[in-house]
């Protein structure tokens, strides 16, 4: 197992821990400071001249970081089996890094990919309808089944049954949790919880040992949807955490679907508004989605099989280059796709997308358990 913590790691800790600081304010010390060690030394005639501190500001985190202790928190994560990662990190993930309000640290439980960075988050409403957990679970598996990542948050009704679809096609899933990882909520899922550390990873920005508490969950929203290309909300009345995910999406320039309901049906008058204003693109099915982003999408859409013999190979096909790197790294017994990822020496989303180019092509299949291999000769 990878170590629990880092050096930059423990840095980003201390800062995680000190009362008044919060993501954004961190941010902006890393601006002025340049990294979270040079700003945890700095007096406080320095700190007061950071955006948005100030004199009182920088009194308060003087008198606080005195009083913070990090060894038993580091302690605790080794007992949970959990990692400790901040953005200096190999595995935290890119498209965090790209919103304002990015977790100072982010406990991990199970494994991040690269290829999670082709990730979509579903999202609804705890009480759901039949048919809106049956939509769930069905958009669930098929995002699994083209090749991304479901994101949620675990909780009860809509998050739990897509998250279940995913894992169940053998598929990844990442769990977002508004509570530290010493402890499962709702404590019904925990068996799913268990499938996505083998499958995905549980992940939170809250300290281990954090309760359950209505304020956590905006917080939490806003990583689910920094974590996904696009976020899918199905089934939501006004007011629910699943519309403040959607409209943070929107906020970071990502995309915004949801599956309209019953126009008179109060559970689905929060999903059918964000459609109405705009917000949101109509989905019926997982074209709906692939449509709306772009070049990724077209090659994330799955290819139809034959029900019974396996498909032949198309004839040879013209490949561009990074195509043809990647597909002289994968051999006929099947690799584990983040190692094809690591040795193309590419960016994680060009090889991410010759892996599914390469697919329809008929060159390469992949296989649950993200393994891929080549067809053919």
């Amino acid at each position: 197992m990878a170590e629990t913590i880092s050096d930059a790691g423990r840095a980003h800790l201390r800062w995680a821990m000190v009362s008044g600081v919060g993501p954004i304010a961190f941010r902006n010390l890393l601006d002025t400071f340049g990294d979270a060690e040079k700003a945890w030394t700095a007096p406080a005639a320095e700190l007061q001249n950071v955006r948005r501190i100030g004199i009182k500001g920088a009194d308060r985190i003087c008198s606080s970081r005195r009083e913070v202790e990090i060894d038993d928190e580091i302690a605790t994560a080794v007992q949970h089996g959990v990692r400790i990662i901040c953005s200096d990190d190999t595995d935290y993930p890119e498209a965090l890094k790209r919103i304002p309000d990015a977790p100072i640290v982010l406990y991990v439980k199970g494994e991040l990919r690269p290829t999670d960075a082709v990730a979509l988050a579903v999202v609804g409403t705890r009480r759901c309808s039949i048919h809106a957990s049956e939509q769930a679970r069905r958009f669930g598996e098929l995002l699994a089944q083209a090749g991304f990542t479901v994101v949620s948050g675990l909780a009860r009704g809509i998050d739990a049954f897509a998250q279940h679809g995913a894992v169940d096609a053998g598929g990844r899933s990442i769990a977002v949790l508004g509570n530290g990882l010493a402890d499962i909520y709702p404590p019904e899922n925990r068996a799913l919880a268990d499938k996505l550390v083998e499958h995905g990873a549980l992940v939170t920005e809250l300290p281990m040992r954090s309760a359950v508490q209505r304020e956590n969950f905006p917080g939490r929203n806003r990583i689910i949807a920094g974590l996904s290309l696009g976020t899918l909300v199905i089934e939501a009345p006004q007011r629910s955490g699943a519309l403040i995910t959607a409209r943070l999406a929107n906020d970071y320039n990502r995309e915004v679907f949801a599956l309209p309901g019953r126009v008179q049906d109060p559970i689905a008058q929060g999903t059918n508004e964000l459609i109405r204003d705009g917000i949101a693109k109509l989905v019926t099915d997982l074209t709906d989605i692939t449509d709306e982003l772009g070049d990724l999408g077209t090659i994330m859409q799955p290819q139809p099989t034959q029900p019974h013999d396996e498909p032949k190979p198309p004839p040879p096909a013209q490949l561009n280059t990074v195509e043809a790197r990647v597909l002289g790294l994968i051999g006929a017994d099947p690799r584990l796709q983040d190692e094809v990822l690591r040795a193309a020496g590419l960016p994680p989303g060009d090889v991410l997308a010759a892996f599914t180019s390469l697919e329809l092509k008929g060159l390469v299949r992949r296989m649950p358990g993200q393994y891929i291999f080549r067809r053919g000769k």
